[in-house]
């Protein structure tokens, strides 16, 4: 449980990290990989979420 929060900061982090280098550089590339670690990681977290709520059930 606790590696899977980690994953999730951490990738959120790296999510945070690609949009700082497109503000910084402007190469489309950055918000690019920004975008898609973004979407995963929220994807990845919301069914961490609902494995969750579905063994309270």
């Amino acid at each position: 449980m606790l590696l899977f929060r980690w994953a999730i900061v951490l990738l959120l982090l790296g999510a945070g990290v690609c949009f700082a280098f497109y503000a910084g550089t402007g190469q489309p590339r950055y918000r690019h990989w920004g975008w898609v670690i973004l979407k995963w990681t929220l994807l990845a977290a919301a069914g961490f979420f609902l494995v969750l709520v579905a063994e309270r059930i």
